[in-house]
């Protein structure tokens, strides 16, 4: 079998889909392993035979967090990148940075992605409910809304960290003209406003981003969603799926059961032996994200999930750090 890496490039990244997705991923892996020297001394050291990667589930996966301790590039040592993307963290521990070389590439996934299962952005009013993200720098999901924000280009978009009041009055004037509504927000702060502001929302997709952060007790995503759902009146509360170290997103619209973009997918790893990676089943996930071919475009989450045989997928929760297994190889 034959690889073409030249075919890495944004245009081509972007025309992903299902009948040619897995041979773009084995060109990606090529392309990784050849000009990114951390992930080809990842692979060295796994002792990978790149000659016998023929399938998707024979690629190594990097672990997630080597974002925390290691400068993830491919094609390029330039850094400061243009756009750097890193996640919240208790103090004194490390935070994921993930280096972007091109937010062009990160907002085309984006946009495409969102209108894949939302259609034209500009159809909505996006207003989000963010706070921890809106109060440090760099959030990833901050500079997502901002640029759903500027595509769609309504007056009415905002972002709110604890204006609650405010923000029931705009969606109440929004529901009372007919607007089409994006409410996306932190799992705590929804659950708050909700508490705080019930109200009928026939004309707003409220979207959930996860994350408790220690500011409530925790609950399962199905005991969230139905909260939700009584206090708003909603058939359905939408989930996302992404994180710092990701460009691409997965979309739950219902039952919380997510669906990747066409630069994504999902596989699940065992639990205890990380090399052995599988198409469907329950597992630790592993994420393949066509988009991050500047950095690394294979993830080993530490979210546990179940896999389903179309693709889709639901996450179960974190992996306890005293569950991984192969933890010398953290030291490359």
């Amino acid at each position: 079998m034959s690889y073409n890496t030249s075919l890495i490039n944004p245009q081509n990244i972007l025309q992903a889909h299902k009948g040619n997705f897995d041979s773009l991923a084995l060109d990606v892996f090529h392309y990784q392993y050849s000009h990114s020297p951390l992930y080809k001394l990842y692979c060295d050291t796994l002792r990978t035979d790149v000659a016998s990667v023929k399938r998707i589930t024979d690629i190594p996966f990097l672990p997630v967090s080597f974002f925390k301790t290691h400068t993830v590039v491919t094609g390029t040592t330039d850094v400061p990148a243009p756009l750097v993307f890193e996640s919240s963290g208790t103090t004194g521990e490390a935070t994921s940075r993930h280096y972007v070389a091109d937010a062009g590439i990160y907002e085309s996934s984006l946009l495409q992605g969102f209108e894949q299962y939302y259609g034209p952005v500009g159809q909505y009013a996006i207003l989000a409910l963010l706070p921890s993200y809106l109060e440090r720098k760099n959030a990833s999901l901050v500079y997502m809304a901002k640029t759903l924000m500027e595509k769609s280009g309504h007056p009415e978009n905002g972002f709110y960290i604890n204006e609650w009041q405010q923000l029931a009055k705009v969606l109440t004037r929004l529901e009372n003209a007919g607007q089409k509504v994006l409410l996306l927000g932190v799992t705590f702060a929804l659950l708050d406003f909700a508490a705080a502001h019930p109200m009928p929302l026939k004309h707003t997709i409220v979207m959930e981003t996860g994350g408790m952060k220690g500011r409530r007790q925790e609950l399962t995503r199905s005991e969230v969603h139905d909260i939700l759902k009584t206090q708003f009146g909603l058939t359905d509360v939408h989930s996302e799926y992404g994180m710092t170290e990701l460009l691409s997103q997965a979309y739950a619209t219902t039952n919380g059961i997510f669906r990747c973009t066409n630069t994504m997918r999902v596989l699940v790893r065992d639990i205890n032996d990380p090399l052995d990676v599988a198409e469907a089943g329950s597992g630790v996930i592993n994420v393949i994200d066509l988009a991050n071919f500047h950095s690394c475009s294979f993830i080993a989450t530490e979210d546990i999930g179940n896999l389903f045989a179309d693709g889709s997928f639901e996450v179960l929760g974190r992996m306890d750090h005293s569950a991984l297994r192969g933890c010398s190889l953290m030291a490359v």
